[in-house]
């Protein structure tokens, strides 16, 4: 595996890359204390400077914790596209009733009363820095590459590995 270290803009296309068919991701807070909390969260969006958009309950142990710490992480994982980030930032809770407005959709009266319901919020997560794992091919590709190299004692180029400073 390769390892591929980005910055700047192509830092932000390769995460909006690995992130766009990842519809879940698990927000970990409380960064300083052990058990660390980590709830699943559903992207939003990611806006043009790269920040990474959630509704969530203004009530929730989340919101909570980032209100004591801002510092937080982002786990991304798509096993059967072997394609996985950890994104480290800072996480913000917004109440501007636009944004509220512009991330909300019909789903969202799973958890909330509609769009006005005063428990709402918006998570607003700026990334600093991201790691990733992502292969070229589809998993069997892979698999079939790491038998034939093990066979050979060639070194088959299986994906790519690398920070994004973002």
């Amino acid at each position: 595996m390769s390892t591929e270290n980005k910055s700047n803009t192509e830092a932000l296309a390769k995460l909006k890359e690995l992130t766009k068919d990842i519809e879940t991701s698990m927000l970990v807070t409380n960064l300083k204390k052990a058990p660390l909390h980590a709830v699943p969260m559903t992207q939003k969006k990611i806006d043009e400077q790269g920040n990474i958009w959630f509704l969530s309950p203004g009530d929730s142990e989340h919101n909570k914790n980032i209100s004591k710490d801002s510092k937080s992480q982002l786990l991304y994982s798509s096993p059967s596209d072997k394609k996985f980030i950890s994104i480290y930032g800072d996480a913000h809770i917004i109440t501007d009733q636009r944004i509220l407005e512009d991330l909300y959709s019909s789903i969202s009266d799973n958890w909330f009363n509609g769009v006005d319901d005063p428990n709402l919020t918006a998570i607003k997560f700026q990334p600093k820095e991201a790691y990733y794992w992502d292969t070229k091919t589809n998993k069997y590709i892979s698999f079939l590459k790491m038998g034939f190299a093990s066979l050979t004692g060639d070194e088959k180029d299986i994906g790519e590995k690398g920070k994004l400073n973002l």
